[in-house]
């Protein structure tokens, strides 16, 4: 079949497994495939611990050091190096939104020809607004699979997996979704950034949802912030990320 065109990775974060147990479930059916694909457990020491990395944010370490003496920023460097003219599925879940949706870096080709027919909310460009990392780096669409731990999210994962590889033209035994139409926000700005741990963030709004001028969308240790121009609230949670902690984004067209 020659070398691989297509990876799907798991586990960037040891504590998403939804990921890797979908790829589990996937490979035990042996499932018939006419395209070699690889599939790839990011952070096997971290996901054995059920933490969300060992020493550092594996997702924030691109494109890592092969040299480096920090397991997850050497992962990130061998990660890159083993996605090198792949096509990419990377599998995530969040503690605040069960509706998977997809993020890319940009709308390109890869994610014009993907994610119509993936089973996602939305599609989200960062714009490069989240940091240094797996998107910024590889041909790679990144999807939110659901609420972080529940078996609903593998069940998504499972079924986003296989859209990926049907759409891909991998799968023998697999029909193609129809393309759906899917709507692209891209970040703007921060809008929350919490200066430690122990900073409190209470969310008054929900993800993709148009939030008017003069509405009050947060509350950040007491205070709360209220919207000064229309914006689509996107990633607001207070869980996931230690000083990113919402975003605005504007709605700039479909797919599909």
């Amino acid at each position: 079949m020659g070398d691989p065109e297509l990876a799907v990775v798991a586990a960037i974060h040891g504590d998403e497994p939804c990921g890797a147990h979908a790829i589990e479930a996937l490979l035990e059916e042996e499932p018939n495939v006419k395209r070699p694909v690889k599939f790839i457990i990011a952070n096997e020491r971290a996901l054995e611990r059920g933490v969300r990395y060992t020493e550092t944010d594996m997702n924030r370490e691109f494109p890592g050091n092969r040299d480096a003496e920090v397991d997850e920023r050497r992962l990130a460097y061998e990660l890159l190096m083993e996605l090198a003219g792949c096509t990419t599925l990377s599998l995530h879940s969040m503690r605040s939104e069960e509706r998977p949706f997809a993020i890319v870096n940009t709308v390109g080709p890869i994610a014009t020809a993907i994610c119509p027919y993936l089973s996602v909310e939305a599609v989200v460009e960062t714009a490069g607004l989240l940091g240094p990392s797996l998107v910024d780096y590889t041909p790679v669409v990144e999807v939110e699979c659901g609420i972080q731990g529940t078996e609903q999210a593998t069940i998504n994962a499972k079924r986003i997996i296989r859209e990926f590889l049907a759409a891909t033209g991998v799968l023998l035994d697999n029909d193609v979704l129809d393309r759906c139409s899917v709507p692209v926000y891209r970040l703007r700005e921060q809008l929350l950034k919490r200066e430690s741990e122990s900073t409190s963030c209470a969310f008054h709004v929900e993800n993709f949802e148009p939030v008017l001028d003069g509405k009050p969308y947060a509350t950040i240790d007491g205070r709360v912030l209220t919207a000064d121009k229309l914006f689509y609230p996107v990633l607001m949670s207070g869980s996931e990320y230690t000083k990113q902690s919402g975003y605005a984004a504007e709605l700039t067209g479909s797919l599909g």
